[in-house]
């Protein structure tokens, strides 16, 4: 296979993958359900972005920008009344969809407007569109929501690289057919399934599979899956396991400052009726995270003092260059300013030297 038959342009420098200061309009997400309660108000700060997130009567989580449009005060100081938002400082009231609603000492509340940032709540997560109106409803698979799944969350951690390179793991040939040989020689072909999802199905032959992969065959006749699934260039999504059990690990990953990624990683699996299913599945769930956290601290040695720069692509390097060609062609925002990126021939800067933070928002 020559590379260069794909009709992907290697010669010019990404502009948006690996860019510290771009990432791809799309679903994010913010924390875990349940770290969110009724009547909570908490700040965050999303791709740079700082913002404060509560959840009303009516249990419905509500993104808005950190500071008050009156004189600055940080709202995080404030408090929720059912479903509405005071400001601490003068006590002006903002309802969920940002409207400054109450004002004491007149009678008339001025017209201003609080921005809101559209939020869902679904596979026990709450997610924000980074921009001004959802260009489609968050799904991480097709067809991934015709069932109900069992839902586990894995570690949050740090890491020294940038989300789009993170991303390159799961597809990365080179890696597989080297470091894990034991499991299978491993190729992929791509299905770009809309303009913001791509997945990389495993189409390794049978003959191709390892002695232990060959040995579980035996034991479980039907046939193994291996694909992953890409949203923004900051999602990935494992689907493992066979036609009756399918595993799902999610990474879902946020920049941060320097074009270093904040990581949460879940686990899915089909709800089944009964406790000895219920059961089931939690083993497979935890086996799972188990498994991946030991993939997890190995791969972290190799980015931690990465400076991914791919100039002399294989042809097992070719799932790699799809994924960026995927990403140059999706809609960049600005770190921090959530603004549309209006030149594409902005240079990519140069990263600092910094120390590792292991802060999180919760």
């Amino acid at each position: 296979m020559n590379v260069n038959s794909e009709n992907i342009n290697y010669s010019s420098k990404p502009k948006t993958f690996n860019n510290p200061e771009r990432y791809i309009e799309g679903w994010y997400w913010v924390i875990p359900s349940d770290k969110l309660q009724v009547g909570q108000l908490k700040q965050i700060n999303i791709l740079g972005r700082e913002l404060v997130i509560y959840r009303g009567k009516d249990k419905q989580p509500v993104i808005l920008d950190a500071y008050c449009p009156h004189m600055g005060a940080h709202l995080v100081a404030g408090k929720v009344e059912g479903n509405e938002l005071r400001c601490f400082f003068h006590q002006w009231k903002f309802d969920s969809t940002g409207i400054c609603v109450a004002v004491p000492c007149v009678s008339e509340p001025p017209l201003v407007k609080l921005k809101t940032w559209p939020t869902v709540e679904k596979y026990q997560m709450i997610w924000i569109w980074t921009g001004e109106i959802p260009q489609h409803p968050l799904s991480l698979m097709p067809n991934l929501d015709e069932h109900k799944h069992d839902v586990i969350f894995g570690n949050f951690s740090t890491i020294d690289c940038h989300p789009h390179v993170l991303m390159t793991n799961a597809i990365d040939t080179q890696y597989f057919n080297t470091i894990h040989p034991p499991l299978a020689q491993v190729r992929f072909e791509k299905e770009e399934v809309n303009n913001y999802a791509i997945i990389f199905d495993n189409v390794t032959c049978s003959e191709e599979f390892s002695p232990l992969i060959k040995l579980l065959r035996r034991l479980y006749k039907s046939s193994i899956t291996y694909s992953v699934c890409y949203l923004y260039g900051a999602i990935g999504i494992i689907t493992l396991g066979f036609h009756s059990l399918r595993i799902y690990i999610i990474f879902s990953t946020r920049m941060r400052e320097f074009g270093r990624s904040e990581v949460q990683t879940f686990y899915m699996i089909r709800r089944r009726k009964g406790i000895l299913s219920f059961l089931n599945n939690r083993i497979w769930l935890w086996l799972t995270r188990i498994v991946t956290r030991s993939f997890i601290d190995l791969n972290n040695k190799a980015f931690r003092r990465m400076r991914f720069d791919l100039q002399y692509p294989i042809d097992q390097d070719l799932p790699i260059l799809q994924l960026i060609d995927y990403i140059e062609k999706q809609k960049p925002l600005n770190w921090q300013t959530w603004n549309l990126v209006r030149s594409r021939d902005v240079e990519v800067p140069k990263k600092r030297d910094y120390r590792l933070d292991e802060t999180i928002n919760d």
